[in-house]
């Protein structure tokens, strides 16, 4: 089975990059880590992914113009990829619209690394 490359958008450098080698060394995943929205943006362009992890976190509130950007085809990867987003806090009204575009999986912050790990296993199984 060849190597997946997954995108991780977390702005927490040491959990982004302790996540990140893990999955690589475990064999998991080619994963490929953003700290921002723009840095994820410029790999969109640059490159096709197999699954994605975004963090939607933003001012107190919720950022899901990079998920929609992926969803609505303006990237080089494919709009249905698996995707699973990480967020302080998750309410109803959020919900509806991450279930809206497809999203496989809601991390609630705080978590444990071994909680994105499972998720790129998850991911990489469709």
């Amino acid at each position: 089975m060849p190597e997946l490359n997954m995108l991780l958008v977390e702005p927490e450098t040491m959990l982004r990059r302790t996540v990140a080698l893990t999955a690589r060394s475990l064999g998991m995943a080619n994963v490929h880590e953003a700290a921002s929205v723009v840095a994820a943006r410029d790999l969109l362009r640059q490159q096709r992914f197999d699954g994605a992890i975004l963090s939607i976190d933003a001012n107190g509130g919720h950022d899901l113009a990079l998920l929609d950007q992926l969803r609505q085809g303006r990237t080089i990867s494919k709009a249905s990829i698996p995707v699973a987003v990480l967020a302080a806090r998750c309410d109803s009204v959020l919900l509806e619209a991450l279930r809206e575009r497809g999203v496989n999986r809601i991390i609630i912050k705080p978590f444990r690394a071994r909680a994105l790990l499972d998720t790129f296993a998850a991911l990489a199984q469709g």
